[in-house]
């Protein structure tokens, strides 16, 4: 019983599979928008409307990244070791929310610089500002206090 107990821990492949295919369908994606947008800005006269794009094309690698970096991260946790860089090698799960919430907290700033461009309404640029920011320190607080709360353990 103990080893089929031991040996469920491979079910988290599924996940990492999971993961890898939805990363790499994110790059492939930001490469088709890459091409798309590099063909626009050299044809285009509007350079304004690219600042946008080139926004969203960063937003959308970035969420290929966390893909990429939280299917490595479970395999690891779950399955064994990789030969990664030592940045990215997780060894508790700990490790892994507050690499996720650094990169939301990031991704949040993205979507807030995205709408600096393109809402036009003051009061509104205002509530996303307040929400972006409610969400990025509420991340921060958490990442800070799971970082005691694993020093406590």
């Amino acid at each position: 019983m103990k080893t089929l107990l031991e040996r469920t821990r491979y079910i988290t492949l599924i996940a990492v599979v999971t993961l890898i295919v939805l990363s790499i369908a994110t790059f492939v994606r930001g490469a088709i928008s890459t091409v798309s947008l590099v063909i626009g800005i050299l044809s285009g006269p509007d350079v304004s409307a690219s600042v946008v794009e080139t926004i969203k094309l960063v937003d959308l690698i970035l969420l290929g990244t966390v893909l990429l970096v939280f299917a490595l991260g479970l395999y690891e946790l779950f399955c064994g070791e990789l030969a990664l860089p030592a940045w990215l090698t997780i060894h508790d799960l700990r490790a892994l929310k507050r690499k996720l919430a650094d990169v939301v907290s990031l991704i949040i700033a993205i979507k807030f610089l995205e709408a600096l461009v393109e809402i036009k309404n003051t009061q509104d640029l205002l509530f996303k500002g307040l929400a972006s920011a409610a969400m990025i320190l509420a991340l921060a607080v958490f990442s800070k206090r799971s970082d005691k709360v694993g020093e406590a353990h």
